[in-house]
């Protein structure tokens, strides 16, 4: 069994700083690409940033220059340290991993941290 684990989420004043953490735990080959989506009340759940193991990066144009994306691959996690924070990026905030098992690829996903920004 795959386990992601989140934390960091909380309430935060808008303009400051909140650090998002997914832990992969389990029994796997490998940790692919890694990422963060949200999904805010009556929206989609959408891409905010991915990383693929080899350190390539993607973000969502909302978040761009504000949000960084990080991973240690020694310890299966990623990171989203998230600044200059707006009430838009209120959301539940959730991982996903692409992990490599047994001939293929599995897709998981965390169960969602909750970051809300108060104007």
């Amino acid at each position: 069994q795959v386990q992601l684990v989140e934390s960091g989420g909380g309430l935060v004043q808008a303009g400051g700083s909140l650090r998002l953490s997914c832990a992969a735990s389990g029994t796997f080959f490998g940790v692919n690409t890694m990422g963060w989506y949200r999904q805010a009340p009556g929206k989609q759940r959408e891409l905010v940033a991915a990383i693929t193991s080899g350190g390539s990066t993607n973000y969502a144009d909302s978040v761009k220059g504000r949000f960084t994306i990080s991973r240690d691959n020694a310890k299966n996690t990623v990171y989203l340290q998230m600044n200059s924070l707006k009430p838009e990026d209120t959301a539940v905030y959730y991982c996903n991993a692409v992990i490599a098992g047994l001939g293929r690829n599995y897709n998981y996903w965390g169960q969602g941290t909750q970051v809300t920004v108060s104007s």
